[in-house]
C-alpha cells in the first residue's frame, strides 16, 4: 500500500473517531422514536426507488416487533441521521428476516447451535450523510459490536449484488448466496458472512474506530436480555466484585473507544 493511501486511511479513521464522539446511540422502543426511524426508512428506500409508495409514508414490517430485536437509532444533536435493526438468532431464538429467504443456508447453522447477527434496514438520512464522514461506518460498527459481544459465528450482511465490495472491503465479508427475491423490496437481495473474530486484527488495524471496550458494548447491547447467548457469553465476563465494580467509570457511548 502507498504512503499515500496509508494518510488517506489515518485521516479517514481520524474522521470516523471524531465523529463517534458527538453522535449518541439509542435503543428505539418508544412510538415517537419508532416513528422517526420508520420515516428515516420509507425516505431511502423510496430514494433507491426499492418499495412502493405509501400513504404513511412509514416503512417497516413484523420483525420490528421480534423478541431478539434491536432498533438503533443515531442522532447528532438531537437530530435522527442514521438507523439499524439488529436481531440476534439462535437455535431457540430463529426469528430474523435473512432466514425468510434464505432457510436452506442459515437453519443448518442454528441447528448446530451457532449464534447469527442479522442487520437489517440500513437506513442514513440524505443530507446528513453528506456533512458527516463515515456516518455509514459509524452505523455498521453497531453490528460488529454486535457480533463480538454476542460471539456470533455470522454476522451476515443481505444486500444488494452491488454493494457486496463495500462489505468486503471493509469487514472482509464473503458471498455465500446469490440474489433472490426479498420480502417488500423490489431488488433482489445476496447474502454474505463473516466470522468476527476472524478477522478481527486485520480489520482493527484498518480500521481503528471498530475497536471497542467490554463496557462499552455491555452499555449497548445488555439492555434487554437476549437468551440463550447471554448464558454463554456468561461463561467467558472477567469477574468482577462490587467494591472494584465501585471504583469503574463506565464510559459514554459516544466517548473515544479504546482497544479491547
Amino acid at each position: 500500500m502507498s504512503a499515500l493511501a496509508l494518510t488517506y486511511e489515518a485521516s479517514f479513521s481520524d474522521r470516523v473517531s471524531e465523529l463517534l464522539q458527538r453522535i449518541d446511540f439509542r435503543v428505539v422502543d418508544n412510538d415517537d422514536d419508532l416513528d422517526g426511524v420508520f420515516r428515516l426508512r420509507y425516505d431511502a428506500y423510496m430514494r433507491e426507488g426499492n418499495i412502493t409508495k405509501n400513504a404513511s409514508q412509514k416503512f417497516s414490517d413484523e420483525y420490528d416487533e421480534s423478541e431478539n430485536v434491536l432498533i438503533y437509532g443515531l442522532y447528532f444533536y438531537d437530530s435522527l441521521v442514521s438507523s439499524i435493526r439488529i436481531h440476534v438468532a439462535s437455535k431457540t431464538q430463529p426469528t430474523f428476516p435473512s432466514f425468510s429467504v434464505f432457510q436452506d443456508l442459515l437453519e443448518p447453522e442454528l441447528e448446530s447451535g451457532k449464534i447469527i447477527i442479522d442487520p437489517t434496514r440500513f437506513v442514513t438520512d440524505k443530507e446528513w450523510s453528506r456533512e458527516l464522514t463515515g456516518l455509514p461506518h459509524v452505523t455498521l460498527r453497531l453490528c460488529w459490536l454486535a457480533a463480538e459481544h454476542f460471539e456470533a459465528e455470522h454476522f451476515l450482511v443481505a444486500v444488494r449484488p452491488e454493494h457486496q465490495a463495500f462489505y468486503r472491503r471493509t469487514f472482509n465479508h464473503r458471498p455465500i448466496c446469490g440474489a433472490r427475491s426479498y420480502p417488500l423490496l423490489k431488488a433482489p437481495i445476496s447474502l454474505m458472512t463473516v466470522d468476527q473474530s476472524e478477522v478481527a486484527d486485520k480489520v482493527h488495524r484498518r480500521y481503528p474506530f471498530f475497536r471497542s471496550t467490554f463496557f462499552e458494548r455491555r452499555m449497548l447491547f445488555d439492555r434487554r436480555v437476549l437468551e440463550p447467548v447471554a448464558a454463554r457469553r456468561a461463561a467467558h465476563r472477567p469477574s468482577i466484585m462490587p467494591a472494584q465494580a465501585a471504583a469503574l467509570r463506565v464510559p459514554r457511548l459516544s466517548e473515544t473507544v479504546n482497544p479491547r
